[in-house]
């Protein structure tokens, strides 16, 4: 059985709802942007009144088109608020976008419970260290340092194979574990530091990925990330992140129906209700 901070995923729990708190004005997604403590606790608690699972906090953009990079210190600095607001006044589980070690290190002594790591245990030799002094739960994103050609389905399975191993081999155990297939995060070219370069097109390769999510978690949960992202917007021809509330719903139905186990969104209350009927749906179709 798998469990994230104690909530069971995967198999036949439900689908999850996890809730975004951005700390990092640098984010795309300006209304997903929350750096005042009154701001943040009334977010986190209707987040909670609203049915999400688990609070997910960043403190750096690593959306890769743009340059987001900020220092250790102003990372540690926003997440610190950030989690000391949610725990105020919400028992959700946190969980922490980083894919620095001392950031993560802070995150779990203050009580976050998951490590969101979109560099796969990669970018930082470090973190297989915090994993095994604190053992928490890790959700590990499809992510390389070197140009991936060929299948992109079997490529994006074997890196978060290795992403896997290295939180096994940290002491995780492999029933915390939840992969990501890094929806938006393959790139021919980005400004940013944590995307994969691939030569292929990443508008197909996205689209590909959510068809294909069964062949990719392959024992593992897998967690999707469509909320807002780019690939919504060059479907809709929609520049501005703002209106892609609907093209997101119809994406994460799309994710639900083919495999998803956590959903990781902007949009907890509209989210939540796209899970309750594909849920319905399918029971529905099955008692018929």
């Amino acid at each position: 059985m798998h469990k994230l901070a104690g909530v069971r995923v995967g198999d036949s729990s439900p689908v999850r709802i996890m809730g975004i708190i951005n700390t990092s004005p640098e984010s795309f997604y300006k209304k997903s942007v929350f750096t005042d403590k009154k701001i943040i606790e009334k977010t986190a608690k209707l987040m909670e009144e609203d049915g999400a699972d688990f609070i997910d906090v960043g403190g750096m953009s690593t959306a890769p088109y743009v340059k987001t990079l900020v220092s250790e210190d102003q990372e540690i600095k926003r997440i610190t608020n950030a989690i000391n607001a949610i725990q105020k006044v919400s028992k959700l589980p946190i969980s922490i976008d980083t894919c620095r070690a001392k950031v993560a290190k802070v995150a779990l002594q203050l009580g976050a419970e998951i490590v969101n790591d979109v560099s796969g245990l990669k970018y930082d030799k470090n973190m297989i260290n915090i994993l095994e002094k604190h053992r928490p739960s890790v959700i590990v994103c499809a992510y390389s340092n070197k140009i991936i050609n060929g299948n992109q389905v079997m490529q994006t399975r074997n890196l978060v194979k290795q992403s896997v191993a290295l939180a096994i081999k940290s002491g995780v155990s492999a029933n915390e574990i939840v992969v990501d297939p890094a929806i938006g995060f393959f790139r021919r070219k980005a400004q940013g530091v944590l995307f994969t370069k691939i030569n292929s097109d990443w508008l197909q390769r996205d689209v590909i990925i959510l068809k294909n999510l069964n062949q990719i978690k392959g024992r593992y949960p897998v967690l999707v990330s469509v909320s807002r992202k780019s690939f919504i917007g060059e479907l809709l021809d929609e520049t501005d992140p703002e209106k892609r509330l609907y093209g997101s719903l119809a994406a994460e139905t799309f994710a639900a129906l083919n495999g998803a186990d956590i959903i990781r969104t902007h949009n907890v209350k509209a989210t939540v209700d796209v899970v309750k009927i594909v849920k319905n749906l399918k029971n529905l179709k099955k008692g018929l």
